[in-house]
């Protein structure tokens, strides 16, 4: 089976990430997405994230009604930070009856070369990436073979966004799942 992996801290997960996994499952080359909730991405150090099985669970939620995509906590119980090729080889371990693919956007695509081991993800994996309209129009300095541009949606929602939405009281219930957004605003979540 083919699998698209969707790296993120899905902090919290909102409608363009279901809108770009789904089109990307149904219009290109996998049968299933996961989306891989990152404890701590090497790159975010500074970021105060939402408890690791809290934000799991908001995947979960949103993923309801959605049978090829699925939510993964593989990282959890690996070492932080997380490794894009560690998390890799786990799953080839875990999963040999799977052939793995990475998600990104434009926007990752150019800073590609700077994440550890990647002369070997961009050998080894085939690498997805969908548009991105604040995406950096520089080459990004890697092997682009395996590079496959997916004609997916432009979306330009962010988590960071939503948070600040919810801090500042505004209405955000339109960026969410119905189920993420009632677990939401039922709670404290990203209000202070």
């Amino acid at each position: 089976m083919k699998i698209g992996l969707f790296f993120g801290s899905f902090n919290p997960i909102h409608i363009g990430h279901i809108i770009l996994a789904n089109h990307i499952q149904q219009f290109g080359d996998v049968d299933k997405v996961w989306f891989v909730v990152t404890p701590r991405s090497p790159f975010k150090q500074h970021v105060k994230l939402t408890d690791d099985y809290e934000r799991l669970h908001m995947v979960n939620l949103a993923l309801e009604d959605y049978p090829d995509l699925e939510s993964s906590k593989v990282e959890f119980d690996m070492p932080q930070p997380n490794y894009t090729t560690h998390t890799l080889a786990k799953l080839r371990e875990d999963y040999p009856q799977h052939e793995f693919s990475l998600i990104m956007g434009e926007d990752n695509l150019v800073g590609l070369h700077k994440w550890k081991n990647a002369e070997f993800l961009v050998k080894e994996y085939d690498i997805l990436v969908y548009p991105r309209i604040a995406s950096d129009q520089k080459k990004p300095k890697i092997d682009l073979s395996r590079v496959k541009k997916i004609n997916a949606p432009i979306i330009e929602i962010s988590s960071t966004f939503i948070r600040q939405n919810i801090k500042d009281g505004k209405i955000y219930r339109p960026y969410l799942p119905p189920p993420v957004f009632d677990y939401i605003d039922g709670s404290s979540l990203f209000k202070n």
